[in-house]
């Protein structure tokens, strides 16, 4: 750490204490650091150490403004770093200290923590789309979600199913909400490449249900959004040991109307794309997930069904 800072790390017993002043000045010391020590990066037990006391201070918060407004500013830290790299670094603290605690908070404070992933999730994509959706950090992210402690790898068996379940019902409607607010000259946005760690988790998943979810909270609602046909059915989906979620009615934009304003499927660069390409485009990525070898025979078999019932036919995998 760079020693001649104005500002030091705050520890985890101070974000963590039970005085709302005093947690107060430690969220304020925190970004003050994390802004003037972009460049310095923590170490790994020094990130734990802290994402600790960050999850304990967010426990205290016991009102819906204060726990909104912390959320909010908890989030805005991923931003207040200067430097890509440590922010990436910071949400992977945020994404392992989430999973490794989930199944220890309490249906009373479930809420809040679902909300303050919410605003992570938020969070991580502004991040992307102030670095002009650069797929090197893409990737990078992409990484964070997949690798053993993220909330999406499928291998890890700590993964709570309640956070795969929220994280798939918020990915889209976060990034809507990072597009619509984007300007019309913004750098389009690479759908295939933001899907990636969704598409692996759906690949390998032995959970039923956690597969269903991102079908129905993912993949059947993009493909509608950037579908050239409109349908203003509203459905209610709802299984065994997961919340309800309710599929939003079409407006005279459709669904999502962020994702096809300024989207394209890999390549920024090549510009934005319009939906008949985009639609093809994410239905010839499921053939193809479908089709990995690696994919497991009950996923693909699903996989190939989404196909059909979406439109897929033999040009998509032209």
């Amino acid at each position: 750490m760079a020693s001649a800072s104005s500002s030091s790390l705050p520890l985890g017993k101070v974000l963590a204490s039970t005085e709302k002043k005093v947690r107060d000045r430690a969220i304020k010391s925190l970004s003050a650091f994390l802004s003037e020590n972009s460049d310095n990066e923590i170490p790994p037990q020094e990130m734990t150490k802290l994402w600790k006391g960050i999850f304990y201070c967010f426990w205290m918060s016991d009102k819906p403004l204060v726990q909104q407004a912390l959320a909010s500013e908890l989030a805005e830290l991923v931003l207040t770093i200067t430097s890509n790299t440590a922010s990436i670094a910071f949400l992977r603290g945020f994404w392992q200290t989430i999973v490794r605690e989930w199944s220890g908070i309490d249906q009373l404070r479930l809420d809040k923590y679902y909300l303050l992933v919410r605003r992570f999730v938020n969070a991580a994509f502004r991040l992307l789309a102030r670095a002009k959706w650069d797929t090197g950090l893409c990737k990078q992210y992409n990484e964070v979600l997949t690798a053993k402690g993220g909330p999406l790898c499928p291998e890890d068996i700590k993964v709570p199913l309640g956070l795969v379940y929220h994280f798939a019902d918020v990915y889209l409607e976060e990034l809507n909400k990072v597009q619509l607010s984007a300007s019309p000259d913004s750098t389009p946005t690479p759908l295939l490449v933001l899907l990636d760690p969704l598409f692996a988790f759906s690949t390998q998943t032995t959970s039923k249900i956690a597969f269903k979810r991102l079908k129905t909270a993912v993949l059947e609602p993009l493909l509608e959004s950037i579908s050239t046909e409109g349908n203003s059915d509203e459905e209610e989906d709802e299984d065994e040991g997961e919340r309800p979620r309710k599929r939003t009615r079409l407006d005279e934009e459709g669904t999502l109307p962020g994702l096809h304003r300024s989207s394209c499927l890999e390549d920024p660069n090549q510009g934005s794309l319009d939906k008949a390409t985009l639609s093809k485009g994410v239905r010839r990525k499921i053939f193809e997930v479908a089709s990995d070898p690696t994919t497991r025979d009950s996923n693909r078999r699903q996989l190939y069904a989404l196909w059909k019932e979406e439109g897929g036919s033999d040009s998509d995998d032209e």
